[in-house]
């Protein structure tokens, strides 16, 4: 059982529902005046959109599921992308 369990963990897939695209993202940072905001808008721009960031938001967060993924992990990991 442990072997089966530490495999799932370790090839589970993390996944966002929804449709998130750069237009969405600035709807939701619209009247966030951070350094943070304003550094991800940036980023996202440069990038031409969400793919990018969500793909890698996905892949970090994994080693957080036997700790927790709460808002401070997922703001964590947004900024450590930003800086990237």
């Amino acid at each position: 059982m442990n072997q089966l369990v530490a495999y799932l963990i370790k090839n589970l897939i993390i996944d966002f529902q929804g449709e998130l695209d750069l237009d969405m993202a600035r709807d939701f940072l619209r009247e966030d005046d951070s350094p943070e905001a304003k550094a991800l808008i940036t980023r996202l721009v440069q990038d031409g959109g969400v793919d990018d960031m969500i793909i890698v938001l996905a892949d970090c967060l994994r080693e957080y599921i036997r700790t927790g993924i709460n808002e401070e992990v997922v703001r964590n990991q947004i900024k450590m992308y930003t800086e990237a």
